[in-house]
């Protein structure tokens, strides 16, 4: 990869392509709409790979044989920037996308070339071209620019080299959805609906609202999931941009959300063992970890709640909904905020009081440990209906009843395992919710403490739960983003003292 500054171009050549060896592949996908569509390299133009079921009789397919040969199915390249997913034939796949800068030698009008012509162009790499950042441009188009991180450059080539992220167009979101018929959810950022790729796999359609659909949020997760692909983080097929509309569509969770298992209100639901509660909260805690230190930008996501966790067919945990996600670099600790972000009864004090301390990723671990105790307690943090004054508040009446010594029952006939399982949760949980961010764990240490031995984990000081100063002042007007798609409690106004906060 050869780098320019003053000429803003970058020359990109896959590492997967050897040069004399037309069975080599590329390893990444790349396309036009990766990078800036006002400027794109010139000339230019998309290679497509696909897999088909059966022989495609056309010119715009150019056969991959003899350099690539398969037994159960035929394999073809296309050209064209404009070329969708609809328009390609019905028994292929597409399994790459890639673009090339087309060399003078080649009869690009009539395609008259050979796949070793295809594969001299993929191993020969293209430029990329970048700009700053302008408002003119964002009027009228996806910029990421507009994140503030990094500026176009940073986002866009995370995008682009990284993960390929499909573009569709609505009639492509309606024919795969069924045209809407089958809704999964609804929330104050939209509906999501239940749809299927042409390859067979599910997916879930987010149509934003178009209240929400034209802000930061949107640009905030397509350029968050981009950048990500862990098991425990939910993966974004495509997104689809109009003038009018926003959609995001992810793999599909047949299980749905964590919330659903966890509340007694959702009871009908099978009841998730100790067991798998435990391995769930790993599974959670490992993919917060690798968001504030697995990519090359640490992503905050301010919204962890079981809401926002997804499980697929076995149960396996997806952190998801990255609108209120803030992206910086690795090496600042401190993140500069000017509104909070977040959903009440999940966000971290230091979010609404100014003496606490700096926001950080620890919000993300105050997050979980709220979510933890919900998956111990089995109920909310903050029940008006509980029996007794003391049992109001969770994570206080659960923190004496342990220094006290008291014995946490769980059920008639739960074991030692699953009594050990859940007073771990608890401990781990208490350590996330210290009040003062910088006596929290980090997320790996919080893994550490999740796989370690009970008998390692201490009980910590009791956590304040409101500061001993109030706010030096407060704001009297609602001025917070707030995720309305939660169901466990409603997105309220209240006076909160708002800091800009610099490094």
């Amino acid at each position: 990869m050869n780098f320019g500054s003053s000429s803003k171009r970058i020359h990109v050549i896959d590492p997967g392509v050897q040069k004399n060896n037309c069975s080599s592949l590329p390893l990444y996908s790349i396309t036009h709409y990766s990078y800036n569509p006002l400027h794109p390299p010139e000339p230019h133009d998309s290679i497509i790979l696909v897999s088909c079921k059966r022989p495609i009789d056309s010119p715009l397919y150019i056969d991959t044989s003899p350099c690539l040969t398969a037994k159960d199915f035929y394999s073809y390249v296309v050209f064209g920037n404009d070329l969708m997913a609809s328009n390609i034939e019905e028994t292929c796949t597409i399994y790459k996308t890639i673009t090339s800068q087309f060399q003078n030698s080649l009869d690009v009008e009539t395609r008259n070339i050979s796949y070793r012509d295809v594969h001299d162009m993929m191993a020969s790499g293209f430029e990329l071209e970048w700009m700053g950042y302008s408002d003119s441009f964002c009027s009228s188009a996806l910029c990421f620019g507009a994140i503030g991180t990094g500026g176009f450059f940073g986002i866009c080539i995370a995008l682009s080299i990284a993960y390929y992220i499909y573009e569709l167009r609505r009639r492509e979101i309606k024919k795969m959805s069924n045209n809407f018929k089958e809704k999964l959810g609804e929330g104050g950022y939209g509906s999501v609906y239940k749809g299927k790729l042409r390859s067979g796999q599910l997916v879930a359609i987010k149509m934003l609202t178009k209240s929400k659909a034209n802000g930061q949020d949107f640009i905030n997760e397509v350029a968050s999931l981009g950048r990500i692909h862990h098991v425990n983080v939910v993966r974004l097929a495509g997104f689809c941009v109009t003038a009018s509309k926003r959609a995001l569509i992810y793999e599909y969770m047949p299980n749905g959300s964590l919330d659903k298992f966890i509340f007694a209100e959702h009871s009908n639901r099978l009841s998730l063992s100790w067991k798998k509660a435990f391995e769930i909260a790993s599974g959670v805690a490992r993919g917060i970890q690798y968001l504030h230190q697995g990519c090359n930008m640490q992503i905050v996501h301010f919204d962890i709640k079981p809401h926002n966790i997804l499980l697929d067919d076995n149960f396996v945990p997806k952190v998801s909904d990255f609108g209120l996600a803030k992206l910086h670099p690795l090496q600042n600790s401190v993140v500069s905020l000017t509104v909070v972000r977040g959903t009440l009864g999940y966000m971290a004090p230091e979010l609404f009081y100014k003496k606490i301390g700096n926001v950080s990723n620890k919000a993300d671990v105050y997050s979980f440990g709220m979510l933890l105790m919900e998956m111990a307690g089995r109920r909310k943090n903050i029940n008006a209906l509980a029996e007794h004054s003391s049992q109001i508040y969770f994570p206080s009446w659960i923190y004496d009843n342990i220094d006290q010594g008291e014995d946490m029952e769980i059920g008639d006939h739960a074991t030692e395992e699953e009594k050990t399982i859940r007073k771990k949760l608890i401990l781990t949980a208490l350590w996330c919710i210290q009040m003062i961010p910088e006596n929290r764990p980090s997320m790996r240490e919080v893994i550490e403490m999740l796989g370690g031995d009970l008998q390692d984990l201490q009980l910590p000081a009791k956590p304040r739960f409101y500061p001993s100063d109030s706010p030096v002042r407060h704001l009297q007007s609602s001025s917070y983003s707030c995720s309305e798609e939660s169901t466990e409690s409603p997105c309220n106004s209240v006076p909160l003292e708002i800091e800009q906060i610099d490094r």
